[in-house]
């Protein structure tokens, strides 16, 4: 049953670029009022990057520190899955995993700003939306296979290694849970708190959001209730439409922390140590990467693919281990992406709300 979370993993690789390309063209397209907005944006860009580092840093230290990655080495071979299934994919998807990641979404970010300025604007955003709505159904009929892909691949490991094998996957997850935790409370908490707003009280004005994140294991479906929420409690309608569109692709912290986190257990299982050149040009591949990720349900796993072919150290089959617990660690990105969201228009908008 080995072969099914591979051959899995092998399907669902040939969506990677089109869904990043496709993201990054309808986000920039789509910007309204572009010139008056340009602070906003430049100010929304500075945030997304310096707190996606933080978050990436925080997932690696975490990992680093706890460790989820060490296994009993006897194990390793039988528990991860052989070759991945390869086939020749067309130029366009392997533009991703040849390292031209910069190229495909500068490429992309140039063509959204072109049909920003263009008279064909609504036209031709919307195609493009719609292609990257077909791209995202068709990869949707693959997810529905993902719990038994998951079942299967625990089941095996268990009937036939023991309920020990499981010990690295439990650790992976409650870690990442963890890590979040302290992510937002001690790292966005902070800002907030720069901010005169109480955390606490801020994640009780969106609870009904993050409820919503949580059953849908998606922020993207959130973003339409986030918005007017976030227009309820005080912030300029602009900001809070700009920064949150903006973010759902660029500021992702849950996702981001997930993938530090799950870059070093990888490097883990395999027993493979990074100098510190090496991990500061992992996290630069991480940051780019991460922002042509959406908050759909299974887009951080797809960006992790192109992370983990990106670095070219890590063995691809690994990525099966961490596709049995994907689901539950997506509605932890989820939650944690959603709140990003808010924290971030906070912040744009400069908001000391006493109300929050």
């Amino acid at each position: 049953m080995q072969w099914i979370g591979s051959l899995f993993v092998s399907a669902i690789e040939p969506f990677v670029a089109p869904v990043i390309f496709l993201t990054v063209v309808t986000l920039f397209g789509g910007l309204e009022n572009l010139k008056s907005i340009g602070q906003i944006i430049i100010k929304a860009l500075i945030y997304f990057v310096l707190i996606s580092t933080s978050a990436i840093l925080f997932g690696i230290g975490i990992a680093s520190l706890i460790q989820p990655g060490k296994i009993n080495k006897a194990l390793l071979s039988e528990i991860l899955p052989g070759q991945l299934i390869t086939s020749q994919y067309p130029h366009w998807v392997n533009v991703v995993f040849q390292n031209s990641m910069l190229i495909l979404l500068l490429t992309a970010v140039v063509l959204g700003l072109i049909i920003n300025q263009s008279r064909f604007k609504k036209k031709a955003t919307y195609f493009f939306d719609l292609l990257r709505k077909f791209v995202m159904k068709l990869l949707r009929y693959i997810f529905v296979f993902a719990p038994f892909v998951a079942f299967s691949g625990i089941a095996y490991t268990v009937g036939r290694y023991g309920t020990d094998s499981l010990l690295p996957i439990g650790k992976m997850l409650a870690g990442t849970y963890i890590a979040m935790f302290l992510f937002v409370f001690l790292v966005l908490g902070s800002i907030l708190l720069m901010l005169k707003v109480n955390i606490v009280k801020f994640i009780a004005a969106i609870k009904n959001e993050l409820l919503y994140a949580l059953g849908t294991s998606s922020s993207s479906s959130v973003i339409p209730l986030l918005m007017d929420r976030l227009e309820l409690i005080g912030l300029k309608r602009d900001v809070v439409r700009v920064v949150t569109v903006m973010g759902n692709s660029l500021n992702l912290n849950g996702t981001c922390v997930y993938l530090g986190m799950s870059v070093i257990f990888l490097a883990q299982l395999y027993n493979i140590s990074f100098s510190w050149a090496e991990l500061l040009n992992i996290v630069m591949i991480i940051l780019l990467t991460s922002k042509g990720a959406t908050g759909i349900p299974g887009t951080g796993f797809l960006v992790l693919i192109t992370t983990v072919n990106s670095i070219q150290r890590i063995p691809v089959e690994g990525l099966a281990v961490l596709l049995s617990i994907d689901r539950f660690m997506s509605e932890a990105r989820a939650i944690t992406n959603t709140i990003g969201h808010g924290v971030a228009a906070l912040v744009v908008s400069n908001t000391k709300d006493k109300n929050i």
